[in-house]
């Protein structure tokens, strides 16, 4: 059985940080249960880019509100407590934070725990690890 929380991983290096968002990685693939799931926060007035060519995401809305813009055929979709999107297309997004955002995300395969997005917006299929 594995238990964490929230506060205990975020003083760890299971949170990582870039400049328009923080993802605190809860579970990883060194986990062994097959996806990872994170709390990430999205800061109020960024936008995000993002293409997971490698990964499948779900994401949760916990709080805030936002918008979630579709490049590949130009949809919007209004983002606030409540919604799910699932980039099941490896769509190419942006995200854009009007109020700062907190949402649930669970990837498949599941990320090792250090990624960041890359030029194109994908998190690499192998990344550094972060010890359990």
């Amino acid at each position: 059985m594995i238990v964490r929380t929230l506060e205990e991983c975020r003083k760890t290096d299971r949170l990582v940080k870039s400049t328009t968002w923080d993802s605190c990685r809860l579970l990883l693939k060194s986990d062994n249960v097959g996806f990872s799931f994170h709390i990430t926060t999205l800061y109020e007035g960024t936008k995000t880019s993002m293409h997971y060519q490698n990964h499948f995401e779900a994401v949760f809305i916990l709080s805030g509100e936002g918008e979630l813009e579709n490049l590949d055929d130009g949809k919007t979709h209004k983002l606030a407590p409540g919604t799910l999107y699932v980039l099941d297309k490896h769509d190419r997004h942006i995200l854009h934070a009007h109020k700062e955002i907190t949402c649930a995300c669970v990837f498949n395969p599941p990320l090792n725990g250090k990624e960041v997005h890359d030029e194109s917006g994908a998190y690499p299929l192998e990344a550094e690890v972060i010890d359990n």
